[in-house]
């Protein structure tokens, strides 16, 4: 029996342009220290073998210091590290991979085609494969049949098996399932995931830290074992130090402030979170200036977004005999004929304005 680490997609050397330039330096240099953390916890756990599934660095142009940064820690762990560069960090000639002298337990495939790597001492064998270049058409797998020896038989890659057609490694579920493989490491997608395919266990363990709103939620890595019958289990382990978060609240008839204490968890002050207003409001709408400064606060970073609606009773008053029931009439006959959402959120935010506009109020 043995255990392994599975990780992938850090991204070192990601911009965070959405932050604030204080808090977009923290979080490239907590992204630096990412490699560190997981060393201490291989030497901490008992792990054995690193698989790593490419885009380790957000582009071939990095930081030096993070390369060695990356290539110290990666040296630190002791024990066999196999890398499968991806279409973010590809192997070529100006690469970090080819440009940095690595420690001696760190293995990176080089090559589009497939490499075996004997592990006599875990009766296991590793294979992978590279991205050359930032694209790859085909299916790095290459027909792969592993043979039925009594190893473990473990690969890593970077690619996709959700698009059979794509430019990132496609992956086809059948040739997966023929490989006979007992474990393919896979990255390339930023949610864990896994799935059987055949005899084959495949898995994603996602990103390890969120960078945006596209990559919600806890964010880490998986641990695996591989029994004596070559058996796999795994285990996700939560490593990031702030989540993504996105919530909507509804706040017809509610405070803003109440609603959200009934959605959020008790501390968010670690954590990046958008909040999307909806429901309804009267003619003036929601205050975002006021709400921000009383709940930022409480996060690491926080986005809100209004997409309420007016309320029911303002555009009651379209039967007015005025120059407010004349608008309120003319924009009520286009949110009737509205054909998404989208539309009718604009003709609500444009009754808003308007209504300020005739009132003579500022809605800023």
């Amino acid at each position: 029996m043995f255990k392994f680490l599975h990780a992938a997609d850090f991204h070192l050397d990601s911009p965070f342009a959405a932050l604030s330039p204080r808090q977009a330096a923290s979080r490239r240099r907590e992204s630096r220290e990412l490699p560190e953390r997981l060393a201490d916890y291989v030497s901490s756990s008992g792990i054995s073998l690193v698989l790593l599934a490419g885009d380790l660095f957000d582009s071939t142009g990095g930081y030096r210091e993070t390369e060695e940064q990356l290539a110290g820690a990666l040296g630190r762990m002791a024990v066999p590290v196999f890398i499968a560069p991806g279409n973010h960090d590809w192997y070529g000639a100006g690469s970090p991979y080819a440009a940095l002298r690595w420690p001696d337990n760190v293995h990176i495939f080089r090559s589009a085609s497939v490499e075996r790597v004997e592990m006599p001492a875990l009766n296991a064998a590793v294979y992978g494969a590279a991205f050359t270049g930032p694209e790859q058409n085909r299916s790095l797998l290459g027909g792969l049949a592993v043979p039925v020896d009594g190893k473990a038989h473990l690969m890593v890659l970077h690619g996709d098996v959700n698009d059979p057609s794509g430019r990132y490694n496609p992956l086809r579920k059948e040739e997966i399932t023929a490989s006979g493989l007992t474990y393919l490491a896979l990255g390339h997608v930023h949610r864990r995931g896994e799935e059987r395919l055949g005899g084959t266990l495949t898995a994603w363990p996602g990103c390890p830290a969120g960078r945006g709103f596209d990559e919600l939620g806890e964010k880490g890595f998986y641990e695996g074992t591989v029994s004596d019958d070559g058996a796999v289990s795994l285990r996700f382990v939560p490593f990031a130090n702030h989540r993504y978060e996105s919530v909507e609240a509804d706040v017809t008839g509610r405070s803003p402030q109440s609603v959200l204490e009934s959605l959020l968890p008790p501390d968010t002050s670690r954590d990046l979170y958008r909040v999307t207003f909806t429901g309804e409001t009267g003619e003036q709408g929601l205050d975002l200036s006021v709400l921000r400064e009383v709940l930022e606060p409480r996060f690491y970073a926080l986005e809100l977004r209004d997409h309420t609606r007016v309320a029911e009773d303002v555009w009651a008053r379209a039967s007015e005999d005025s120059l407010r029931g004349l608008f309120l009439r003319n924009l009520r006959r286009k949110l009737e004929a509205a054909q998404s959402d989208e539309e009718r959120e604009h003709i609500s935010r444009a009754a808003r304005f308007g209504l300020a506009a005739l009132d003579h109020r500022d809605l800023g």
